[in-house]
């Protein structure tokens, strides 16, 4: 059975840093590409970040792009997603999910399991 769990989120003020984690189980994880999303109040779920089973292919939102970074871990079965110079408007509900087209897809129908979300909050 698949399960992803998040961790990481908190309350920051503009311009920190936070550091999520999701640890994956119940599959080959090296397998399969790892996203993360957020969702704000009232608005759809976005993609925020992808990466590929080996770790070596990214991609970004336009609007996270050189501000935050996903990686996964050498050891553990772990995606992490390090965000610095967070602003208000990066405050939402983050999941990590897993791509069941194998292919990094930005959009929510191509993964098919879900974390239980985090929530990140950026004061001003």
């Amino acid at each position: 059975q698949v399960r992803l769990v998040e961790s990481g989120g908190g309350l920051v003020q503009a311009g920190g840093s936070l550091r999520l984690s999701c640890a994956a189980s119940g599959y080959t994880f090296y397998n399969y590409y790892m996203g993360w999303f957020r969702q704000a109040p009232e608005k759809e779920r976005e993609f925020v970040a992808a990466i590929s089973g080996s770790g070596g292919t990214t991609n970004y939102a336009d609007s996270v792009k050189a501000r935050f970074t996903i990686s996964r871990g050498s050891a553990r079965n772990t995606v992490y997603l390090q965000m610095n110079s967070l602003k208000p408007e990066d405050t939402a509900v983050y999941y990590c999910a897993r791509d069941k087209t194998l292919s990094g897809s930005t959009t929510v129908g191509s993964y098919d399991s879900w974390g239980q979300g985090t929530q990140v909050t950026v004061s001003s």
